[in-house]
């Protein structure tokens, strides 16, 4: 898979993206990704990306031009051309196996005020949130849709049926997890985990990722649009 990635802030992401699952990922050749300045896409000496709104209002925004060059350069056939927005659909596990799906994703990330209109209507096949908060820009919600989608492509984790168990894959959180020692100041781990009987420890961890998500995230059991944003 090929993730591109336009932002203002390349150096960011030198880091995160450079550790760890999304490293090995890298390695392997399972993940190809691109950190694109968009200023590269400018024309003008200052290298302006950003302009006053029409109308008035505080702030500034991204402008139309280096963001379609830069888009209609990177961008193919197949490439699904996200923007890192607040007014997106709030990401979820099940975006990041619909994400997982397409060959190539071209990560816009926004800053200032947003992006002008025009990039939305013309340009963006989508756009996505974190959450109902705001940030300085869109980098860092670019990196977690990054991480996200990146465990899910096939041979990226030592077994991939861990992505197939953990919580939001089946709309529960995760069941509750023990390892040795099996007592831990007076604290035990549950018989039934010890017991080898693969049909019983099977069906306490589905009672336990019940009552752990009615404990904790009720809205996902409770269905409607909470559970699809979640």
């Amino acid at each position: 898979m090929k993730i591109d990635v336009l932002t203002l802030f390349p150096g960011m992401f030198a880091g995160p993206l450079d550790e760890s699952i999304i490293r090995r990922a890298r390695d392997k050749g399972i993940l190809e990704l691109g950190i694109h300045n968009l200023r590269d896409w400018t024309h003008d000496r200052h290298k302006t990306v950003d302009d006053k709104p029409f109308g008035g209002g505080p702030g500034m925004l991204l402008k139309p031009e280096p963001i379609f060059e830069a888009v209609e350069q990177l961008a193919k056939d197949q490439t699904r051309v996200v923007l890192m927005t607040p007014g997106g659909r709030k990401f979820s596990q099940q975006i990041a196996r619909e994400f997982a799906a397409y060959p190539h994703l071209l990560l816009v990330t926004g800053h200032y005020e947003g992006f002008d209109e025009r990039i939305r209507e013309h340009l963006a096949d989508d756009e996505i949130s974190i959450g109902d908060f705001v940030l300085t820009n869109g980098a860092l919600p670019a990196m977690m849709v990054i991480d996200a989608v990146t465990r899910l492509l096939p041979g990226v984790l030592g077994d991939d049926e861990s992505a197939h168990d953990e919580s939001f894959s089946h709309g529960l959180l995760e069941y509750p997890h023990y390892t040795r020692p099996a007592d831990f100041r007076g604290w035990k781990a549950p018989d039934v985990l010890l017991s080898g009987h693969h049909a019983e420890i099977a069906k306490w961890r589905a009672e336990q990722a019940r009552l752990k998500t009615l404990e904790k995230r009720p809205d996902l059991l409770a269905g409607g649009p909470e559970k699809e944003n979640l």
